[in-house]
């Protein structure tokens, strides 16, 4: 770094690379640091949902942000392909719920936040085997593929010319008056004007690693495996995503289908195991008999950012006057990533912002 970059960022999952765009867009200097490879833990393994799994039944605070960044997403895909030529197959495929025991719930919440709904017709379930219960029929409700969104997104960092280091790992801060002024990682000591932890599950063993003779707020960040199937299908197999109690599948537009996923408490072991597989090919086999006719190619794992309620840390630290952090969205990263972005942005630049920032502050409750 020639110059001190305004901001560094700590972590180059789907959090640090739309921070990172965010900054750079508001005029800021740009530097993006990754332990292993731009955006291949937790952000390249989920499934790219852009809704939370039902969620009338979370938190206020992840509703505002999943709002907000769906008022986001459709100029965000459009600007990034336009910019990089790179299509993030951003897919409004709408989305069904096939047993839904607390419906009225649910329609409050889309009522709400007005998200479309209706009660969805009998052929959308002409090809499930699926006893609904109070279905919904969410129209609007899309999708994004993952590993392309990231790559669009490392193009488009590139073309702004904002400074990437992968294989470079943070190992140590310089700080004094509880001021962070350098950093020392495995590819040498960089200077800093103002750090940003955005380092998914493992953001709260690095606070706990380097900031706890500093001070006594840390973020409450562990990570939480999830496990996942892919089936080779054709084209329209299924063309809408389905929501069945834990359990779901989401269609390419290749015709893929990505079956999701468990919720598993194992620290940072990304292990696959039979058990897993066997649970989820059996709910794919047996919601969408048709995928009897595909091989299953796939079967991988990744490690959530997990907090008590799934709420996330977006805030400049209370004692440390040039530390952030913007990390912990256990399932819901993409979704609630760009509102996660500008309200880090909002509160770094001193701009006003979006969303209410007191859900997300350090020490609030869990």
């Amino acid at each position: 770094m020639t110059l001190t970059p305004d901001i560094t960022l700590i972590g180059g999952g789907i959090i640090g690379l739309l921070t990172a765009r965010e900054f750079h867009n508001a005029g800021a200097r740009v530097a993006l640091i990754e332990k292993g490879f731009i955006g291949q833990e937790s952000s390249w393994a989920g499934g790219g949902i852009l809704l939370p799994i039902y969620p009338w039944r979370q938190a206020e605070a992840i509703s505002d942000l999943v709002l907000q960044s769906l008022k986001i997403y459709p100029n965000l895909m459009a600007q990034l392909f336009a910019d990089t030529g790179l299509d993030p197959e951003w897919t409004p495929c709408g989305m069904l719920i096939t047993q839904n025991p607390d419906a009225q719930a649910a329609i409050s919440w889309c009522q709400r936040y007005g998200v479309t709904y209706s009660a969805p017709e009998e052929a959308y379930f002409a090809s499930l085997n699926s006893n609904p219960s109070k279905p919904l029929w969410l129209p609007d409700i899309a999708q994004v593929r993952n590993p392309r969104l990231l790559k669009t997104l490392q193009q488009d960092l590139r073309n702004k010319g904002i400074t990437v280091y992968e294989h470079c790992e943070l190992t140590a801060l310089h700080c004094r008056n509880q001021h962070v002024e350098a950093i020392d990682t495995t590819r040498g000591r960089f200077a800093v004007n103002h750090l940003a932890i955005t380092s998914g599950a493992w953001s709260g063993g690095l606070y706990q690693r380097l900031f706890a003779g500093l001070t006594d707020t840390l973020p409450d960040i562990a990570p939480i495996k999830g496990q996942m199937l892919l089936f080779d299908a054709q084209p329209d197999t299924l063309p809408f995503m389905v929501l069945e109690g834990d359990h779901y599948l989401i269609p390419r537009r290749d015709g893929k289908i990505l079956v999701g996923s468990t919720v598993e408490h194992d620290d940072f072991n990304k292990t696959t195991t039979a058990t897993a597989k066997t649970d989820l090919n059996q709910f794919a086999l047996n919601l969408l008999p048709a995928l009897h006719n595909y091989p299953l190619v796939k079967h991988w794992a990744g490690l959530r950012p997990g907090t008590t309620q799934g709420i996330p840390y977006i805030a400049r630290h209370p004692d440390i006057d040039n530390v952030s952090i913007n990390a912990g969205h256990f399932r819901n990263g993409l979704v609630m990533g760009p509102a996660s972005a500008q309200l880090l942005a909002d509160l770094v630049l001193n701009r006003p912002p979006h969303v209410n920032p007191e859900l997300y502050q350090f020490g609030r409750l869990q």
